[in-house]
């Protein structure tokens, strides 16, 4: 896991300044959470941290790299969308899971990690399930 780093990050959409000269740390490992009204930049924030966004000045660094020039596959980070879109024909844990797999991370660790994930949003014990019958 590494660090992201905001260095006067800014976003202007035509006329609109959506993130204004921005900057932040996000130690690796850190929990960290963007609050605040909406409109107020953190989609657009999320979107330049993984790739989805220019941003119109300032820099986007992950473990100490600029990234703010690479495509978001070539960047180490998960994201998922405010319209998020589950596979309804895999099931919680499959779903949870799929980034991982994807990553090649060990059959075991994916197990543990996606137990985690799942208390975490108190949904343990529902793995076996599909989207819809939440």
């Amino acid at each position: 896991m590494s660090d992201v780093r905001l260095a006067n990050v800014t976003k202007s959409f035509r006329d609109t300044v959506a993130v204004d000269d921005l900057s932040l740390t996000i130690e690796a490992g850190e929990f960290f959470s963007l609050l605040g009204p909406s409109g107020c930049g953190k989609t657009t924030t999320l979107r330049m941290i993984g790739g989805f966004e220019d941003p119109t000045s300032g820099a986007v660094y992950l473990g100490g790299d600029d990234v703010s020039n690479l495509p978001p596959y070539k960047r180490d980070v998960n994201t998922v969308f405010q319209s998020y879109a589950l596979f309804p024909h895999l099931t919680v844990h499959e779903n949870v899971s799929y980034g991982l797999k994807r990553r090649k991370v060990a059959k075991n660790d994916i197990g543990r990690r996606v137990d985690e994930m799942l208390e975490l949003v108190d949904l343990q014990g529902l793995g076996d399930r599909k989207p819809n019958q939440l």
